[in-house]
């Protein structure tokens, strides 16, 4: 069907004059170097789901919800436009699963990270060559039975992100309402637009007890600890969730139902760019703590809202902010060693510490890759405009 909003058609004519930068992006060698790098060190939950998530924007865009033939995806893969890392990433998963485990990867202390990895597997059901295999297919349900029948959820009924107490974490939004939402849409029907609806609450929810005056949400809430402070990469992970069910829900067949989700998942990503890149360094960087003008500059959280950013001015016909990401996209680019690994980033276990040297963080590594693949398909649309 045709795409709900118009920047998903045409471009405006100041758009189409604006001509980005060809040497921006990342050179074949160094992406090459990033991705190997991810692939050799994602090991936890959520650095799977999201090294799948970057391979599928990267590689196989074409299988990505970024992209109108998304649903559904082609069940009649071969050669290379079979997405095979991510595809490896569903396997190694569902083989290791336990029979009595409903998470995709059980005692991870997180209810939700298990279900990053839900979309490689849905995708792996949907292209299998064995169509008697229903592995996949269990694996996902299981996964899907457990965040809307087991999970903790709050007063509100906001899915908790945390499995032995009702915590809501920023990080939720890239977890799980994606999953949700690419399961909806592949569904489709009844039962397929109730779940649509549940990704798009369980966003709202957490908007609602996350996000501040400021207009950026605070990291952690409820529980055992809080973490009020602005940090850079859970509303990096906030603004990239929102954005990739708002992607979903307008290249599912039922997209102007959903017209008014749309319209707001839109205002919501634009209240965390807007408050975010109001801080961003003369360098192009974000700080670890958006607006705490003493925390340190983290790349990785820059990376990824500097992906959301390009992807935004695509969906919207309107590039007010694509000087903010290239000075972000430089920076990052700059930051990428010749061995491949992304250097100045936060440690994704403490949240307010830098990785120490010699360590590096696979969700930074999949961040680049997210970035490369956003500032090319804008940049890919820009000359197709042009010729047109």
């Amino acid at each position: 069907m045709a795409p709900l909003f118009p920047g998903f058609v045409a471009l405006s004519a100041s758009l189409s004059a604006l001509v980005p930068s060809l040497e921006q992006g990342f050179n074949t060698s160094s992406i090459a170097k990033v991705r190997t790098n991810l692939l050799d060190i994602a090991s936890a939950s959520w650095e799977l789901g999201t090294a799948a998530q970057a391979l599928t924007e990267l590689s196989w865009p074409a299988l990505s919800v970024f992209n109108a033939s998304a649903f559904p995806p082609s069940s009649r893969l071969s050669g290379s436009a079979i997405p095979a890392d991510v595809l490896d990433i569903a396997n190694k998963t569902v083989s290791a699963k336990s029979a009595d485990s409903l998470p995709l990867i059980p005692n991870q202390g997180s209810a939700a990270d298990p279900a990053s990895i839900g979309v490689a597997v849905l995708l792996a059901n949907w292209t299998r060559a064995d169509t008697r295999n229903s592995a996949y297919a269990d694996a996902a349900s299981d996964q899907l039975e457990y965040l809307l029948d087991h999970a903790p959820r709050s007063p509100t009924g906001a899915i908790s992100h945390r499995a032995n107490e009702v915590q809501l974490w920023a990080d939720f939004i890239y977890m799980v309402p994606p999953f949700i939402a690419y399961y909806g849409a592949l569904e489709g029907g009844a039962s397929g637009r109730a779940l649509l609806q549940t990704a798009y609450d369980q966003i709202r929810l957490y908007r609602d007890a996350l996000k501040d005056e400021s207009g950026l949400w605070k990291h952690i809430t409820l529980g055992s600890f809080q973490d009020n402070t602005h940090w850079a990469t859970g509303n990096a992970w906030a603004a990239a969730g929102m954005l990739r069910v708002l992607s979903t829900l307008n290249h599912s067949s039922v997209a102007r139902q959903f017209a008014s989700h749309q319209a707001n998942l839109t205002e919501w990503i634009d209240e965390i760019l807007d408050a975010s890149w109001a801080h961003q360094t003369s360098t192009g960087a974000l700080l670890n703590v958006i607006d705490n003008s003493t925390s340190f500059v983290d790349t990785a959280s820059t990376a990824l809202l500097a992906s959301v950013t390009y992807r935004m001015a695509v969906f919207k016909n309107e590039t007010s902010r694509i000087p903010v990401a290239d000075r972000a996209f430089g920076l990052v680019r700059r930051s990428v060693d010749a061995n491949g690994w992304l250097q100045n980033v936060i440690n994704p276990i403490t949240f307010h510490d830098p990785l120490p040297a010699g360590e590096h963080s696979p969700e930074g590594q999949a961040f680049v890759l997210l970035l490369q693949a956003s500032w090319r398909a804008f940049s890919d649309y820009i000359k197709r405009t042009r010729t047109t």
